[in-house]
C-alpha cells in the first residue's frame, strides 16, 4: 500500500464500502425473506385437540344441516388446528364418495324396477 497513489487507495476505499453496502442490502434481503417464511410457517395451527373438543366435534356431528355447515367451517377455516381440518376435509370427501354410490344406487334400483314394468307390459 506504500507504493499506491492517493488516487487508488481512495478508489480501493470506495470499493470496498461499496461491496459493504451491496453485502449488507444482501444480507438485508435474506433476512426479511426468512422472516416472510418464518411468518408463513407460524400461520399454521398446530395445537393439539383435546377428547373434550373431540366429544363436542361429534355431538355437532350428529345435528342435521349444522354437522356440514361446521365441517366446511372447520376445513377451510384459518383457526382450525391442522388435524381437526384435516379431518373435516377428508370427511367432506366420504360424504360426497357416499352421495355419488347413493346415487348410483338408487339409479339402478329404478332402472331394473322401470325394465321389469317394460316387460310386463
Amino acid at each position: 500500500m506504500e507504493n499506491q497513489n492517493p488516487n487508488q487507495i481512495q478508489n480501493q476505499v470506495q470499493g470496498q464500502a461499496q461491496n459493504q453496502y451491496q453485502n449488507q442490502n444482501y444480507n438485508q434481503t435474506q433476512q426479511q425473506n426468512t422472516n416472510y417464511n418464518q411468518g408463513y410457517v407460524a400461520q399454521k395451527n398446530t395445537s393439539v385437540v383435546s377428547v373434550g373438543d373431540w366429544i363436542i366435534t361429534f355431538i355437532l356431528m350428529m345435528l342435521p344441516l349444522i354437522n356440514i355447515i361446521m365441517l366446511f367451517v372447520w376445513a377451510f377455516g384459518s383457526n382450525t388446528p391442522e388435524s381437526k381440518a384435516n379431518w373435516a376435509k377428508a370427511s367432506l370427501i366420504m360424504y360426497l364418495v357416499t352421495i355419488i354410490l347413493v346415487i348410483i344406487f338408487y339409479s339402478t334400483i329404478i332402472a331394473m324396477i322401470v325394465g321389469v314394468a317394460a316387460l310386463g307390459k
